[in-house]
């Protein structure tokens, strides 16, 4: 990894760790080179960088000020997020459940109408994947991956190849669960009978229930005891 991107990689932990809070300005240039002993020629390109993704804002002669990233990131941003997952908050998890929740229901509709019988191929496959959580959680995001290609859209599944590697992580933890291995199990078997039938709102509204029972465990599994 180049130090331009160790020390992009460090701003980025402190920021979403709280270390820099947001309407705060960081050390100047000269203090963070003498910091983290790099020139400042890399800390000028990295505070470029975490400008141009939301972060930071820049502004001349004075020090860069920590932006809130709910309010001024963009794509680069969640990209960003995505690669630091022992900093990032539950809270966007949730929002991320949240958006899977919103753009799931549309691109399973999408696929059943548009190609039912690779949806139904792909369900099929449900009854053959190990009882394990990390089974399930191959076997979930291999699903969720054909669904989204299944779908007239190919966008949809840009969005989710965005987020495999926490995909998975969160899906094996969400599925040391055996009770929400069961549920899931049967959530599968609905959404096969309504790809049979080649009913799209059907399956709509079964992805939609799901992705908003899948939140509530999500929260019950996370609850701080």
């Amino acid at each position: 990894m180049r130090v331009s991107d160790k020390v992009e990689k460090l701003f980025i932990q402190k920021i979403l760790q709280g270390e820099f809070v947001p309407g705060t300005q960081i050390p100047s240039e000269r203090e963070l080179a003498t910091t983290l002993e790099v020139g400042r020629p890399v800390i000028r390109e990295v505070l470029q960088r975490l400008e141009r993704d939301g972060w930071l804002t820049i502004r001349h002669n004075q020090r860069a000020t920590v932006n809130d990233y709910w309010k001024e990131g963009n794509l680069m941003t969640i990209a960003h997020i995505l690669n630091e997952e022992d900093s990032i908050p539950n809270e966007f998890i949730i929002h991320l459940l949240e958006l899977r929740k919103n753009l799931s229901p549309s691109y399973v509709k999408g696929a059943v109408l548009h190609k039912p019988m690779e949806v139904i191929s792909l369900l099929k496959e449900s009854e053959n994947v190990a009882d394990t959580p990390g089974s399930f959680a191959e076997y979930d995001w291999d699903l969720q991956r054909g669904l989204a290609a299944a779908a007239p859209n190919p966008i949809y599944l840009l969005i989710l190849n965005s987020f495999g590697h926490l995909y998975l992580n969160l899906a094996t933890y969400y599925f040391h669960d055996a009770s929400y291995r069961e549920a899931s199990k049967n959530y599968y078997m609905k959404l096969m009978k309504a790809a049979l039938d080649k009913d799209g709102d059907k399956a709509e509204q079964l992805v939609h229930n799901m992705m908003e029972q899948s939140i509530k465990m999500w929260e019950e599994q996370t609850a701080v005891k």
